[in-house]
């Protein structure tokens, strides 16, 4: 054998070494990674759940207790919170059945990085609803009738989106901060190589 074919040979060779410890190192700490985003998608549930809850048995308890533009604001608690609990209960259960040693890293991170997304676009909407929560108060105090349904809802959506601003942005943040980790683990780890093999994603 030639000399120059021994050491093609010998490239090759340590290139598919190379690659297959780095992708037995990637699956590991792919399924570390996704734990721990599980972890943080499942704690933001119970938080909503938990507050969904709450609203809405304080709701069902001022719907009847109060009235004028105090019993709007209970009812409107409730029935927001109605949609709260669902969408908790439906994400804690589809979570439920994921296996974080199954799944690949770029699938994950793809799931990762869209819900880190539907996050901030979820944010910019609760700023709306803030917005909205503020205007029906504006409006109560020039109607003539419905006054206290408008400026019940409206304090009802200042205080739902409110919650729901913080709530979305410490999850994006939250999320946001262990991607980075990771990020900078997969650095440190190859940066032998990094140019060959190491992506780094940024939002």
């Amino acid at each position: 054998m030639r000399p120059h074919y021994f050491v093609r040979v010998l490239a090759i060779a340590f290139f598919v070494l190379v690659v297959s410890v780095a992708h037995g190192q990637n699956i590991a700490g792919t399924t570390s990674f996704c734990e721990q985003g599980m972890k943080i998608n499942n704690g933001g549930m119970m938080v909503l759940g938990g507050w969904a809850l709450a609203n809405m048995a304080a709701g069902a308890y001022g719907w009847s207790a109060f009235e004028g533009q105090k019993r709007y604001f209970y009812q409107m608690n409730l029935f927001w919170n109605v949609v709260n609990a669902t969408i908790a209960g439906i994400a804690l259960s589809n979570n439920l059945g994921y296996d974080c040693s199954s799944v690949s890293y770029d699938s994950y991170l793809n799931s990762h990085l869209s819900t880190e997304k539907t996050l901030l676009i979820n944010s910019a909407l609760d700023v709306g609803y803030i917005g909205t929560g503020f205007l029906l108060k504006y409006f109560s105090t020039k109607a003539s009738q419905r006054g206290d349904l408008l400026k019940g809802y409206g304090n009802s959506l200042i205080l739902q989106g409110g919650f729901l601003l913080a709530f979305d942005l410490v999850i994006y943040a939250l999320l946001r901060n262990e991607r980075m980790s990771f990020d900078a683990n997969i650095s440190a780890s190859f940066s032998p190589i990094q140019p060959a093999f190491h992506f780094v994603y940024r939002f």
